[in-house]
């Protein structure tokens, strides 16, 4: 079973779309459920969620997270590998970015969901 697309394929000319009409074969829905486990784990989720606020350094982020540096530069490294995050060098700092928009509204959304289950806020429907 493949993922397919309900409107013809893209050629590259227009704006890229927020929403993809797609009914999510094997393929996809692994690929799905392996950036959701990059999410899964507390200490990345909160450096990916202050990527979704803009890019920042290692030293940002190890500051932001209150952890240590090994550790941040270590999920790091799986979110980099994941696709999950971009880097660039800025002399001699390395900066880290979300990979595109998909993600930081998927990262808010995620928080947004846990505020409403902690703090008991009625869900949107």
């Amino acid at each position: 079973m493949s993922s397919q697309p309900s409107s013809p394929p893209s050629t590259g000319t227009e704006e890229p779309s927020l929403v993809h009409a797609v009914a999510p074969g094997a393929e996809l829905l692994e690929t799905a459920a392996g950036t959701l486990r990059m999410l899964a784990e507390p200490t990345r989720l909160h450096l990916l969620w202050q990527l979704a606020q803009g890019p920042k350094t290692v030293t940002e982020l190890t500051a932001a997270a209150a952890a240590p540096r090994t550790v941040v530069s270590q999920h790091l490294a799986k979110l980099r590998l994941s696709g999950l995050v971009d880097t660039r060098k800025d002399g001699r700092h390395v900066i880290y970015s979300l990979h595109d928009g998909h993600l930081i509204r998927l990262i808010q959304e995620t928080i947004n969901h846990a505020d409403h289950r902690v703090t008991g806020e009625p869900v949107h429907v």
